[in-house]
């Protein structure tokens, strides 16, 4: 049992239907967010770099610079100069860029498959003691919100 877990505090319906979503959203925001930059740091990835390899793998010889810049922007919160991401893939030989398109490398599928491995234990403590259930309400109850906001609420 994760220890996190045996020191959270119970409270009432009432007590938590009034705590400000923001707060809590952001709390988690940044809680799952850093323990995922933690892991790919020691890769010495970040989540942009994280973004390129896992696009790039998806669909090999599918992007352009242009077209990932494009399909990257939406998620950058930190004004990510795209092209120096790309600039060092390539320099680290994790990515090559033949007649416009970019692809891995073996070194780069092997530095992603580590990459994903560490993310998926992060993942796993994440979700423990939570069900698929519970999960997908909390998703789409924050889908909900964002929808209500004027936000795009489809998948990523």
């Amino acid at each position: 049992m994760n220890f996190y877990r045996l020191i959270m505090k119970e409270y009432s319906q009432q007590e938590l239907a009034s705590q400000p979503i923001g707060y809590w959203s952001g709390e988690a925001y940044r809680r799952v967010v850093g323990r995922i930059r933690a892991e790919l740091a020691t890769e010495d990835l970040t989540q942009p770099h994280w973004w390129t390899l896992n696009h790039v793998a998806g669909t090999p010889g599918m992007w352009s610079r242009a077209k990932l810049v494009e399909r990257l922007v939406p998620f950058d919160d930190l004004g990510i100069d795209f092209d120096a991401v790309f600039d060092d893939l390539v320099a680290r030989g994790w990515m090559k860029e033949d007649a416009g398109a970019l692809a891995l490398t073996a070194a780069g599928e092997a530095g992603l498959l580590r990459a994903r491995d560490r993310n998926a234990r992060a993942h796993e403590q994440m979700h423990e003691g939570i069900g698929t259930a519970e999960y997908v309400a909390a998703l789409n109850v924050l889908r909900r919100m964002i929808a209500n906001l004027g936000g795009t609420s489809d998948l990523p």
